[in-house]
């Protein structure tokens, strides 16, 4: 075999145990409400530097409980800022990495093929319609979602009434699902969750001034050691990466 052949080989194979050497694999733990924008994000990111992103959706809240129990998370992205707080204040995230990534508004839906009409004001008729049926959304004790529809059902006054008819979900997702399938005729849930499940409409928008605002941050866990975990946190701050989050409705 010609010497000048086996150099260029043996150059070849250099190059790709060097570039399999600098590729990382990371782990991001996110609210479920981001999974379409984060995914596209993620790809776009991962074809860019060759790096393999592994995201893990659920509630904020059981993903920062798992943070918190030694989960092997490198960036934590919430749908809220108490539980991006409270990894913070247990010094499990770094706080000088934290920034807001983006917004969202909170919504109430019923099924593509309902006919059901309701204006959300104060002491709107939310639980009369639902009569023997349930509304969905996130558990109101812990995921995001839940918490900020509590809210504003408790600024509106009706929260009392409507609470014996909710039908409690791990996530805003699940939440979603179950107004898609038409297991629940009312669901509260995200703007950007509704707009990407043709099986539901927005009955209407729940004014901003009833619940906190609905914000988005994001941290490098304490425990990460990922240079690709920071660049692509970095990357969320792009205006690549927010053209994508405002396509799926986030703001």
């Amino acid at each position: 075999m010609h010497r000048s052949f086996v150099v260029a080989m043996a150059a070849l194979v250099f190059a790709c145990f060097a570039s399999a050497a600098r590729a990382d694999t990371f782990t991001v733990f996110a609210a479920a409400s981001l999974k379409n924008a984060l995914d596209e994000i993620a790809k776009a990111y991962g074809s860019r530097t060759k790096d393999r992103v592994v995201i893990s959706y659920a509630a904020s809240s059981a993903l920062a409980k798992q943070i918190e129990q030694g989960a092997p998370a490198d960036l934590f992205v919430s749908a809220d800022l108490e539980w991006m707080d409270y990894l913070e204040k247990r010094k499990l995230v770094r706080a000088s990495t934290r920034f807001d990534v983006v917004r969202n508004r909170l919504v109430l839906i019923a099924p593509a093929d309902s006919s059901a009409r309701l204006r959300i004001a104060p002491r709107f008729p939310l639980a009369a319609t639902l009569g023997k049926e349930r509304l969905s959304m996130g558990n109101p004790d812990s995921v995001p979602a839940g918490r900020y529809g509590k809210a504003a059902l408790e600024a509106l006054g009706v929260w009392t009434d409507v609470r014996p008819k909710v039908a409690a979900a791990n996530d805003v997702r699940a939440a979603l699902l179950l107004v898609a399938r038409g297991e629940t005729p009312f669901g509260i849930v995200y703007s950007t969750d509704a707009a990407v499940e043709r099986k539901v409409r927005v009955v209407d928008t729940f004014p901003e001034n009833t619940h906190p605002p609905i914000v988005y941050p994001a941290a490098l866990t304490a425990e990460s050691r990922s240079a690709a975990a920071k660049g692509f946190l970095d990357t969320l701050r792009e205006p690549a990466a927010r053209a994508v989050f405002e396509k799926y409705g986030f703001r």
